[in-house]
C-alpha cells in the first residue's frame, strides 16, 4: 500500500486514541502505527508530548524516542521535564547506565500528583526490583496496581499499561510456580505488542517455564526469541539467549551435546549433563557461587546435600523465587534414603 502523504496538521485538539481511531478507519495497521509516529514528534500538544513518549516506547521507535525526551527535557511545563525523567530512567535502564538501586532512589525522589505518571513511575521502580531479584516486591506493586489504574482517565494509555501489567504479572506468577496463569499472561503480551524487545523477553521466560516439563516446547521458546533478536540486529539479546538461556535448557535435559557457551557456569553445567562431574567441580571452583544456579551446579556435582539445601534457601530466602528453587529441591529429593 502507497504510503499516504498527509502532515498532520491541525490535529493537536484529538488525543492519541482518537487519532488512532481516526486513521483506522482510512489505513492498514502498519500505516496508521507510522502516521501515529509521526504524529507524537510532531506535535505541538504538550499531553502528546508526554503520553507520545509511552506509544514510541511501546512500538520500540527508540531513537524518536530519544529525540521526544529532549524534546520534553525542554518544555517549559514541569509536568512534561518530570515524564521526561521518567523516561530517560526507561533508556538508561535498558542500557544498564544506572543501577537498580539508584534507579529507586532517583523515582522515589520524583514527586507527581498525576495518576497516570504515578502509575508509569511504579511500573519502572517494579522492572528494577526485578533486576535485583526481588521478586516478593512484585507483589506489592499488584496490591497498590487496581487503585492506580482506577484514576487515569486516557484509555490508549490504559491499554499500554495493561501490556506492561502483564509482563510483570507473568513474571511474577512464574516465580510463584504457577505456571499456566504466568502462560496465559505471556500468550497476552504476544498477542498485544509489536515491541519486539518485550516479544523476546516473553518468549525467553516462556521457553524457561517448560523446564521441568519437556525440551521441545522449551526451546521452541527459546529459538523464536534467538530468530528475533538476529533479525533485529539486538547483539545482546543474542548472546544471553545463545550464552545463556539455550545452554541453560539443553543441559537440564541431558540434550547438550553439541552445545558451547562462553558461561564457565553453563560450561559446568553441560559437564554435568554428560556425566563428567570432576570436570565440572574444576570449571565451577574457577569461579565464584554467586549464584543459587552455581550452587546448585556445584552441590549437583558434588552431590553435596549442604551446596544444594544452600541454593534452596537462596532461591526462596533472596529471590521468593519458587519455580527456580525446585532445581535444588528436585536434586535433594533425589538424594533422599
Amino acid at each position: 500500500m502507497q504510503q499516504p502523504t498527509i502532515f498532520l496538521s491541525g490535529t493537536d485538539n484529538l488525543t492519541l486514541e482518537q487519532l488512532m481511531e481516526l486513521l483506522s478507519q482510512k489505513y492498514d495497521e502498519e500505516t496508521v502505527i507510522d502516521l501515529m509516529r509521526k504524529y507524537c514528534m510532531q506535535s505541538s500538544s504538550s499531553d502528546i508530548q508526554k503520553k507520545g513518549m509511552e506509544f514510541l516506547y511501546m512500538y520500540g521507535f527508540y531513537d524518536d524516542l530519544n529525540q521526544l525526551i529532549q524534546k520534553n527535557n525542554e518544555s517549559k511545563y514541569p509536568s512534561n521535564r518530570k515524564w521526561a525523567v521518567v523516561y530517560q530512567t526507561i533508556i538508561d535502564r535498558r542500557l544498564h547506565r544506572i543501577k537498580p538501586p539508584q534507579l529507586i532512589e532517583n523515582l522515589n525522589n520524583l514527586i507527581t500528583e498525576e495518576p497516570e505518571l504515578k502509575c508509569l513511575i511504579e511500573f519502572v521502580k517494579v522492572t528494577a526490583h526485578y533486576d535485583l531479584k526481588q521478586y516478593n516486591r512484585i507483589g506489592n506493586f499488584l496490591e497498590i496496581q487496581q487503585h492506580l489504574f482506577e484514576l487515569i482517565g486516557d484509555n490508549l494509555l490504559k491499554i499500554y499499561f495493561t501490556i506492561r501489567l502483564n509482563q510483570i504479572l507473568m513474571s511474577y506468577h512464574l516465580t510463584r510456580n504457577e505456571l499456566i496463569i504466568a502462560r496465559k499472561y505471556a500468550y497476552r503480551v504476544l498477542n498485544q505488542t509489536n515491541n519486539v524487545r518485550s516479544q523476546i523477553s516473553t518468549h525467553i521466560s516462556l521457553g524457561l517455564s517448560y523446564t521441568f516439563d519437556t525440551f521441545p516446547q522449551g526451546i521452541y521458546h527459546l529459538n523464536k526469541a534467538l530468530q528475533l533478536a538476529r533479525s533485529h540486529n539486538l547483539p545482546n539479546s543474542v548472546r544471553i539467549i545463545e550464552q545463556h538461556n539455550i545452554p541453560f535448557l539443553a543441559a537440564h535435559f541431558n540434550n547438550a551435546e553439541k552445545i558451547l557457551t562462553t558461561d564457565k557456569s553453563e560450561q559446568a553445567h553441560i559437564e554435568i549433563s554428560k556425566g563428567n562431574n570432576l570436570k565440572a567441580i574444576e570449571i565451577l571452583e574457577s569461579i565464584k557461587l554467586d549464584s543459587p544456579f552455581k550452587l546448585y551446579y556445584m552441590g549437583k556435582a558434588k552431590q553435596d546435600k549442604y551446596l544444594l539445601l544452600r541454593s534452596y534457601n537462596e532461591f526462596i530466602e533472596k529471590r521468593s523465587d519458587y519455580f527456580f528453587s525446585r532445581l535444588p529441591l528436585t536434586e535433594l529429593q533425589k538424594m533422599s534414603p
